[in-house]
């Protein structure tokens, strides 16, 4: 259901009022950020692509439904806004495709633990096209069915570029395998999405 506090607001919003959008804008902005951070290797790009998704979330705020969370629903706008950044800048073409049974070579087993925010600056080091799938998988959750149906690559290739991606994180790491069990199964095991509404709001607020 909508927060209390920002119904005035998003009521505001739904007849256009400047003054309610900034403020939307202003009490939301750092939580959109941190989304955003992880798709973004700088940060004047997650700036531009929240405000990009700000921009869309106002446009379509008739769209809302109510008996959701607002910030769930500006998340959702917040991620595909950040796929559309990277579909409109990147050449898909340069990821590479690669047998699914490479993926299981190694066994990991979790042995420690690395802090938060290194680890996120690290996965914004890595390529862009690495670093959207691997948020999107790791962090988020998705399937690499529903990837490729988010950012129009196979889902063959969205395998690929998670298995590369960890690689190039054990390089940066220079920790052993067991520090990519620990990134997808310690660390962040509660992904953002809401399951039962993800599956709706993607073509709705695009």
């Amino acid at each position: 259901m909508v927060e209390e506090d920002l119904k005035p607001l998003i009521n505001g919003c739904r007849k256009r009022d400047r003054q309610s959008q900034k403020m939307v804008y202003q009490k939301l902005y750092g939580f959109s950020m941190k989304i955003c951070l992880r798709f973004a290797k700088k940060q004047v790009e997650a700036a531009e692509i929240v405000n990009d998704g700000f921009f869309k979330a106002f446009t379509n705020i008739d769209k809302y439904d109510e008996n959701w969370s607002f910030k769930t629903w500006l998340s959702r706008i917040m991620h595909n806004a950040s796929i559309d950044y990277y579909r409109a800048n990147l050449k898909w073409s340069q990821m590479e495709t690669l047998d699914q049974s490479e993926f299981f070579r190694h066994e990991a087993s979790v042995e420690r633990k690395l802090g938060y925010e290194d680890l996120l600056e690290t996965i914004r080091q890595l390529p862009p096209a690495y670093r959207m799938v691997f948020n999107l998988y790791a962090i988020d959750g998705y399937t690499h069915e529903e990837i490729a149906n988010m950012t129009g690559i196979t889902a063959g290739t969205s395998r690929s570029n998670l298995y590369k991606a960890r690689q190039k994180l054990q390089q940066m790491l220079a920790r052993p395998q067991s520090i990519i069990a620990l990134l997808l199964w310690t660390l962040w095991r509660k992904p953002i999405r809401v399951s039962a509404y993800r599956s709706n709001f993607y073509s709705n607020a695009k």
